[in-house]
């Protein structure tokens, strides 16, 4: 009996332990995320700083990337993807911004909640 109780015990704290781990998995990946965004911002700036405009929905964040005759490696690197693997969304003229740089979470679908929360550039800055 006693054995018993110790099992469901530990059963109980691992579990706890998972629980809080997944937690922290969570919020790695959505700081990361807000990370990712924070520089394509910055990139953005610079590109609006280079071309007095920036990237038409057609281009998106590719245009990030592309050589050209003023930027000939680029501004970023590679196109990014969201922790979660997914590609992140570029809208320009955003719904309150010049643009929007959205990530959509674990789910990678709009809306949702905790893991599946979209982060959106407006808060990118906010922890």
């Amino acid at each position: 009996m006693e054995l018993m109780v110790v099992i469901v015990i530990l059963g109980l704290l691992a579990g706890l332990v998972v629980v809080k781990t997944r937690s922290y998995l969570i919020l790695s990946k959505q700081n990361a995320a807000k990370v990712e965004i924070a520089k394509m911002r910055e990139a953005l700036e610079s590109y609006y700083a280079i071309y007095n405009h920036y990237p038409t929905n057609e281009e998106g964040i590719n245009a990030l990337v592309e050589p050209s005759e003023k930027l000939p490696e680029g501004l970023l690197s590679k196109v990014p993807k969201d922790p979660w693997g997914n590609p992140y969304v570029y809208n320009s003229p955003g719904k309150e911004d010049v643009y929007d740089i959205i990530c959509y979470g674990a789910d990678g679908r709009e809306g949702g909640e905790g893991a599946d929360a979209d982060i959106l550039d407006d808060n990118a800055d906010q922890p």
